[in-house]
Parts: C-alpha cells; sequence; structure tokens
C-alpha cells in the first residue's frame, strides 16, 4: 500500500489534482503491484481565511506518516503570497528536506513549443531548495518613515551546496553527461563566488561528466537561442526557479511543466505538483491544463519505484496532445476533464 497525502490547494489546484488522481488510480488498476490509497486534505488559502493558518498546527506531523505528497498549487488574491507560501509549501519543504527540486522539461509530442527550432529539447533543472535566496533572515526597519529600510539575507552552506550539485552531476551520469552551473558571481561578490568553489570541487570527482558554469543572464538566453545544447542544469533556490520557468516556456506551455521536491534519501515524505500557479481567473471554468499535474503523478511514481509505470502515463499523456485533445492553453479547446479523459482511455 502507498500512501500519498492530497492538497488541492486553491484555484484551479483542485481541478488539476483531481485530474491526476483519476490518471494514477487508473494506471494503478492495470499494474497489480501498484496499490494507491489517497488522503485528501483542505488546506490552503481557504483554510487559512477561515482558521487564520494554511494548515493546522501539527500539519507537519500528520503529513510525515505518508509516503509521498501530491499538491495542486496554492494562492488567492486576499491571502498575500508570502503568507501562502511560507505557511504551507516551504515549511513542508525544509521539515522534510526536500533539497532537490527537480524540473524537468521536454517537448511533448503534440504540444509546438514557441520557438521556431528548439531542436531535440531534453533538459531537467535541479533547483537547491531549502536555503539560498529563499531564506527566511532579515527583517525591516522604520517601517512607513523615510528611513524605512528591508534587508533580507541569502544563506548558502557548503552542505547545501555539495548535495544539491552532487546530485546534479549523479544524475547527468544517467542521463547525457552534461551539467551546466547557473551562477552570477560577476555580480553577487560572496555567495555565488562560493558557489562556484564548490561547484568545481565536486565537478573534479566526475571527470566522465562535462561540466561547466554560466552566468544565468547568459544561460537564460542560451536557454532560449540553443535549448538543445544542455542536459542538466544546477543552480541555487532563486536561479534555478527561474530558469526552470525558462525552460517549462521553451517546453511551449508554464502547464504542462511538473515539478517534484525530493528527499533522495527516502528518509522523509517527497513532494509532487505541476510548477504552475493555481490561475484565479480560470479557476472553476473547467479548462485549466491537467498536464503538468498529470506528468508530476508520473514523477512521483518514478521516485516511489515503479518508473514503468510513470512512463506509461507520459505516453499516455503525449499520445493524448498529439491526437489534438488539448486545452485552450495550448491552441486547442478540450476541457480538463475531456483531456483527462482520454488520456484514462488510452491507459
Amino acid at each position: 500500500m502507498v500512501r500519498i497525502a492530497v492538497i488541492g490547494g486553491d484555484g484551479i489546484g483542485p481541478e488539476v489534482v483531481g485530474a491526476g488522481m483519476r490518471i494514477l488510480r487508473a494506471v494503478a488498476d492495470g499494474d497489480p503491484g501498484l496499490d494507491l490509497e489517497f488522503t485528501e486534505f483542505p488546506w490552503g488559502c481557504e483554510y487559512y481565511l477561515e482558521h487564520g493558518r494554511m494548515m493546522p498546527e501539527d500539519g507537519i506531523e500528520i503529513l510525515s506518516g505518508f509516503d509521498a505528497l501530491y499538491l495542486g498549487a496554492v494562492g488567492w488574491p486576499t491571502v498575500p503570497d508570502h503568507v501562502s507560501l511560507w505557511q504551507l509549501l516551504i515549511p513542508i519543504r525544509r521539515n522534510f528536506d526536500q533539497y532537490v527540486n527537480l524540473r524537468p522539461a521536454r517537448i511533448l509530442r503534440g504540444v509546438e513549443s514557441p520557438l521556431r527550432n528548439p531542436g531535440e529539447l531534453d533538459v531537467t533543472v535541479a533547483r537547491e531548495n531549502t536555503e539560498g535566496e529563499y531564506s527566511d533572515s532579515g527583517g525591516r526597519l522604520f517601517a512607513g518613515t523615510p528611513r524605512e529600510l528591508a534587508i533580507q539575507d541569502s544563506v548558502f552552506t557548503r552542505h547545501g551546496l555539495e548535495r544539491i550539485i552532487r546530485y546534479a552531476f549523479d544524475l547527468a551520469g544517467t542521463r547525457r553527461g552534461r551539467v551546466v552551473g547557473a551562477t552570477k558571481s560577476n555580480g553577487i561578490s560572496i555567495t555565488m563566488p562560493f558557489f562556484d568553489e564548490v561547484f568545481r570541487e565536486i565537478s573534479d570527482q566526475y571527470p566522465g561528466v562535462e561540466a561547466s558554469l554560466m552566468h544565468a543572464d547568459a544561460l537564460a538566453a542560451r536557454l532560449v537561442l540553443d535549448p538543445e545544447s544542455f542536459d542538466v542544469v544546477v543552480g541555487s533556490n532563486l536561479l534555478g526557479d527561474i530558469l526552470s520557468e525558462v525552460t517549462a516556456a521553451v517546453s511551449g506551455a508554464i502547464g504542462i511543466a511538473p515539478s517534484a521536491n525530493l528527499n533522495p534519501e527516502g528518509d522523509h515524505p517527497s513532494l509532487f505538483e505541476p510548477i504552475h500557479g493555481s490561475a484565479p481567473d480560470i479557476a472553476g471554468k473547467g479548462v485549466a491544463n491537467p498536464a503538468g499535474a498529470i506528468w508530476a503523478g508520473a514523477l512521483m511514481l518514478d521516485h516511489l519505484g515503479h518508473p514503468e509505470t510513470g512512463e506509461r502515463i507520459v505516453e499516455a499523456l503525449e499520445a493524448t496532445l498529439e491526437s489534438g485533445s488539448k486545452t485552450g492553453d495550448l491552441g486547442g479547446s478540450a476541457t480538463t476533464d475531456e483531456v483527462t479523459e482520454e488520456v484514462v482511455e488510452r491507459l
């Protein structure tokens, strides 16, 4: 029995994660070795508006008993983003030491890239997920006065850098053997040179992997101009976040892209989600793209030791898109349910 905690969240989150659960149930029916049990939790911004917090005080303790976590999306206009993020997703990532944020991007069959000649895009961004620029260290002084100032510190540790960079090199060893480190050491004079030093130290231990450092702004441009040349990109929390949005856009639409928040050692549950937001403007209309959530479900099965079953899901999703069954963001007219139903039928 694989126990999965489901947090639909806000906006289109419950719609797409509901689609993902339909797919996972369908594929499990054809795999006698896969027994899935879903438990849903109504946490998110609506919960916050009623209870004053995004999840219960013992939320982390509750989630710790599950094998994996499946999230739709979080965020709503009446709740500040820093509240919704820092009271739900970031506590989950940090308490469960999900230090790898893995974001694969490729052009699925049936989807057109906005680029004229993207080549064979297949790039994975490995983003540090627990420290870096997204630390909670800092504060504000003299609020509401002309002297007001805000300071937020970036926190880079050798432990944190070594493990995410090593993960990227190990991953590249199973792929095409190339790693690019995203840096900005020409402008950020302390943390980024530290990143560069650790990257070079780790690269020396992997002579079979081609390694290079590239300034993040130039890297973003190169991802657009020559995406085919990339294999694995590793970056800090902020730079990895931004660059993975670029790779998602190059692949055709943000609604396609999945994300895995991994605790690779398996000491804690990992979390899987699409990278898109809660999209309040289309919530409840039945037109949200379920592809990102469906692919995230496939990543979850891969992590749980069922890679062939996960690949079956991606294959069925690609065949569905190739047939022309697409939501509006991909130039189609199908609803969320119609796309989901066709994927189920193909499975």
